[in-house]
């Protein structure tokens, strides 16, 4: 009986590093330099400049120096990827200048519906002492515990639903701070300089695109990465 056993043992050994290799054959989640190359104006660039102002052009507000990506703030706008993603981790490394007020900033994902300030999406916070926060803009779902949510209407901007973090973790000015942001289906996680401070539930699962803003303020960004989690 003892040897009768070996060739199933072998069948089943042999099944086992099958299924190995199969799961190590396949492809890992290709990681994307988002600003390789960086942003530039025409339709070769993959992304897309946006501005209250109809006459700005993407250089008024966005250059690219030393591998950082750096935004005057004014006009008011963003840029914005052309392609679309639902599932996603999104890494980045954003700033403050020294020598400048810390002051407003943002970066949206799922953005869908037409491009205006602001658009339909769901906003990770940069102003200033709210880094770590979740916005719902223009009617945008999402959910959390009671005691840190908070829905507003808004007349300009639609229904803004704001899910506060747990804690703030935010540098000083000049200083660089890291943000992991990672959707997967109705769930969002956000974390800053390594440690989660939010998370939410119900996010309308849905492809849209990834923005930058320009609100106001100058704000610096580099090693923006983006890993599709999408099948």
């Amino acid at each position: 009986m003892k040897h009768a056993m070996i060739p199933a043992v072998a069948w089943s050994l042999g099944c086992l590093m099958s299924v190995v290799w199969l799961c190590a054959s396949e492809p890992a989640p290709r990681e994307i330099d988002l600003l390789s190359p960086p942003p530039a104006s025409g339709p070769d660039s993959a992304w897309k400049y946006v501005s209250e102002d109809p006459q700005s052009r993407l250089e008024d507000v966005w250059s690219f120096r030393d591998g950082v990506l750096i935004c005057r703030g004014t006009p008011k706008g963003y840029l914005s990827t052309k392609r679309d993603y639902t599932d996603c981790v999104l890494r980045l490394e954003w700033r403050w200048p020294p020598d400048k007020k810390p002051g407003n900033g943002g970066v949206l994902l799922r953005i869908t519906g037409p491009d205006k300030i602001w658009p339909r999406s769901l906003e990770a916070q940069l102003n200033a002492d709210s880094a770590g926060d979740f916005w719902g803009l223009d009617g945008y779902p999402l959910d959390g515990p009671a005691e840190r949510r908070l829905v507003v209407e808004s007349p300009q901007f639609g229904r803004l639903t704001n899910l506060k973090k747990t804690e703030s973790l935010e540098r000083p000015a000049g200083q660089w701070n890291q943000y992991e942001i990672t959707l997967r289906g109705d769930k969002a996680t956000l974390a800053v300089n390594g440690r989660v401070v939010n998370e939410a539930a119900g996010c309308q699962v849905m492809p849209g695109r990834i923005c930058l803003t320009a609100e106001g303020d100058e704000i610096h960004f580099r090693n923006v990465r983006l890993t599709p989690l999408d099948k």
